[in-house]
Formats: C-alpha cells, structure tokens, sequence
C-alpha cells in the first residue's frame, strides 16, 4: 500500500501498522539500549526504557482476541 497517487496515506503505512509489524525489533532495541544504559550505571534511565517496551508489549496483547 503506502502513499496513493493523490498523496494521501493509506493504512499500510501508519505509526500504528509499521510499530506493529515492526513490534519485536522495537522491543529488541528497547532492551539494548536498557543493557547498555545499565552497563553506565543508569539503572533509572534503564528501568524507563524498559517500561516503555512493557507497556507496547502489554498494548499488543491486549489488541490481540
């Protein structure tokens, strides 16, 4: 899908759509980045990264049936 000859924005390519398909990388680079920041001794910075993939993880759950 994607953008249409009108230029307008199909569903194919929405924040929504591509966060999900992409949903599971996201969650792997959120994790690096909490590693890393706790290898800084940014245990706080890295309690943050990880609620957000737990709350994106929880939201895709709960969108499932």
């Amino acid at each position: 899908m994607g953008d249409n000859a009108e230029g307008k924005v199909t569903s194919a390519n929405t924040v929504g759509a591509l966060s999900e398909l992409y949903l599971g990388n996201i969650l792997y680079a959120l994790e690096r980045c909490a590693l890393a920041l706790e290898t800084d001794d940014k245990a706080l910075d890295a309690a943050f990264y990880r609620a957000i993939g737990r709350k994106l993880a929880d939201a895709h759950g709960l969108s499932r049936p």
